[in-house]
Order: C-alpha cells, then structure tokens, then sequence
C-alpha cells in the first residue's frame, strides 16, 4: 500500500461497512419475497422502505463527510462513486418490492427466484469486502466473483426474457413483469458498479 505521511478519515470505512451490511438486510427481504402471499408481500414492501430509507441517510452520511474532510482514505471521486453505487443497490431492490406489490403480481415467473439469490450472494460478498478497504487485502476475489455473478445475472435475465415473450404471458403482464426482472438485473448490475470501483481505488493504492 502506497505510504502516507498524513493521517486519514477513518469513519468512511464504518460507513461504508454500514451500508453494505444495510444492502444485506434488503438482499434478505428480497428473498422473503418469495412466496409470501399478498399481506406479507405488503409489510416486505414496508421494511424494504425503511431500509432504503436507512441507506439514503448512510449516504448523505458519506457525503457530508466527504464534503467535511479535508484529508480522505483515497480518492474523492472513488468516495462518491462507491457511496452512490451502494445506494443504487438499495433503490433498485426497494423499487423491484415496490412493483410487485403495486401491480399485485400473484406468482413471479421462474427464474426470479435465481436472480435473487444471485443479488444475496453479492450482497454477502459486499457487505465481507467494505471492512478490507482499510487494508487493501482480500479484495480480489471479491470483485472477480462479484463480476462472475454478474455474468451469471445477465444469464439469467435473457433466459426470462426469452421466457416472459414466449406467449405464456398476456401483453399486459409481460410488460409487469419486464420492469420487474429488469429492475432486478440493474440491481445486479450496480453491484458490478461497486466492485469495479473497489478495484479502481485498490490498484490506486498499490
């Protein structure tokens, strides 16, 4: 790691672990999503939106932090880069609970269940990475697998695609159900978003 003569601000790494442990916490709502029935698909949406509430105010943490510090960890534009990609995670979980509750879509086509379970690994693997930023160590195998899971997500949403167009489904409902997997897919792929800035800011400091 590149040697610094100045000391540095520390909290941006509690606050970013904060918030990766946030987008944890939404991944697991995600998945509760599944197979609830109306009642509880309306109290999921509930708790989704106090924690994307709860990511937006880690955010505006991180800002006004950045914008108090004269001395930061690394790179401004990295700060704000990674603060703003964390964030997108959580408005893209949050909005895809929102769509299916609002369209009271009654069964969500197979393969959703896949790209949930691939947006909870990349959130586990987020949430294990942020504490490493202190060091630099570690960090490698988060964003190649993170970028492996994101391949396996773009997979998996052609595979729906192909799926949601194969005339199973009424023209309306296609069109619920895009904006849902699609949403889904952008939440896969703003996690790419935060690994490939991890990796940007890691070779920075070597």
């Amino acid at each position: 790691m590149r040697f610094r003569l100045t000391p540095r601000e520390t909290s941006f790494y509690d606050m970013f672990a904060a918030s990766a442990d946030n987008i944890v916490t939404g991944s697991k709502l995600l998945m509760e999503l599944l197979g609830a029935d109306t009642p509880v698909r309306v109290e999921i949406a509930e708790r989704m939106r106090a924690a994307e509430h709860a990511g937006d105010d880690a955010t505006h943490a991180i800002f006004h932090q950045l914008n108090s510090s004269f001395i930061t960890p690394f790179d401004r534009e990295d700060i704000y880069s990674l603060a703003s990609s964390l964030d997108d995670i959580m408005d893209f979980m949050e909005e895809a609970v929102d769509l299916v509750v609002l369209y009271n879509v009654e069964e969500l086509p197979k393969g959703v269940d896949q790209q949930i379970e691939v947006l909870a690994r990349a959130a586990e693997l987020t949430a294990e990475a942020m504490p490493n930023l202190r060091t630099m160590d570690n960090l490698t195998e988060y964003w190649i697998e993170v970028n492996r899971l994101e391949n396996q997500a773009d997979q998996i949403h052609r595979k729906l695609l192909a799926h949601l167009f194969s005339g199973k489904y009424d023209a309306i409902e296609v069109l619920k159900l895009k904006q849902i997997v699609d949403v889904l897919e952008e939440a896969a792929d703003a996690f790419e978003h935060v690994a490939n800035t991890v990796e940007t800011i890691a070779v920075k400091e070597s």
